[in-house]
């Protein structure tokens, strides 16, 4: 499975942000997508996470904030970030994992945000 993001970039304070990310090659039905992100130096952290058929997971910073959202039918996951903080200034990765240990991450996209 590949995994291609898109999206991030700099932003304000208060300010929003979408990232995508497509997937393609052997996706199997069920199977979850999610966000994570890392700042340098520092371990790589569960943002959202989303299931085939819609269930969703967040983090207790991005509770509230962020939304994950998905389009099966076009093998793509969205995180759309709203009120964005500085604290949320990270790489963030695209995850897939389908059972029993399938995993695969995206290349990351930078989000910066300026206070």
């Amino acid at each position: 499975v590949q995994l291609v993001e898109s999206g991030g970039g700099l932003v304000q304070a208060g300010g929003s942000l979408r990232l995508s990310c497509k997937a393609s090659g052997s996706i199997r039905s069920s199977n979850l997508m999610g966000w994570y992100r890392q700042v340098p130096g520092n371990e790589r952290r569960f943002v959202a996470r989303i299931t085939t058929s819609g269930t969703t997971t967040y983090a207790d910073a991005v509770e509230g904030r962020f939304t994950i959202s998905r389009d099966n039918a076009k093998s793509t996951v969205y995180l759309q970030m709203n009120s964005l903080e500085p604290e949320d200034t990270a790489v963030y990765y695209c995850n897939y994992w389908s059972a029993p240990t399938t995993q695969f991450w995206g290349q990351g996209t930078q989000v910066t945000v300026s206070s």
